[in-house]
């Protein structure tokens, strides 16, 4: 197994993408927040407030600040004009469900930038709640999906291409 990320040298290092076609990259990332029960129901009782504000609407604005700025958070990540970053959220049961699709035309995929998106608005769910409840959990932050670059990955062969063996 090579690792992008390090030279020669085996020093860390950002990929050099100067060499790659620009194609149209989209990726899917999710990310689940976990209420007690009590406050999903106190949720849909007051239509999606909290004391803070409108919880979901101001976690979608957040989460799309955060993927625009993911190469100032990952550090070797580089900086895209991102075209395109969607974000949804549904209360289920208990649980929020968030989901950010981002896509752009660049040399280089935008997986961090969903899962930064998707985790952002996550942890911006936990903040507007927090009032109600610290036994909130945000969980199972994971790439749904992603195409445009080197392979594609989706549900349909997940479990067959993901599987690595760690061994020398």
């Amino acid at each position: 197994m090579t690792f992008t990320h390090l030279d020669a040298e085996q020093r860390p290092t950002m990929v050099d993408v100067s060499g790659k076609d620009a194609t149209r990259r989209t990726a899917t990332a999710e990310a689940r927040v976990h209420f007690p029960a009590a406050v999903a129901a106190a949720l849909r009782e007051a239509g999606l407030r909290s004391p803070k504000g409108p919880v979901f609407d101001t976690a979608i604005v957040a989460g799309v600040m955060g993927a625009k700025r993911t190469h100032e958070l990952i550090p070797f990540c580089h900086p895209l004009a991102l075209e395109s970053c969607k974000i949804g959220i549904e209360l289920e049961a208990d649980t929020a469900v968030i989901r950010c699709t981002v896509s752009v035309h660049h040399k280089t995929g935008v997986e961090m930038e969903a899962l930064t998106g998707a985790s952002i608005a996550a942890l911006t769910v936990y903040d507007m709640c927090k009032a109600l409840s610290h036994g909130i959990v945000i969980g199972e932050l994971r790439l749904v999906s992603k195409d445009g670059g080197k392979r594609d990955y989706g549900a349909a062969h997940a479990a067959a291409a993901d599987t690595v063996d760690a061994r020398p």
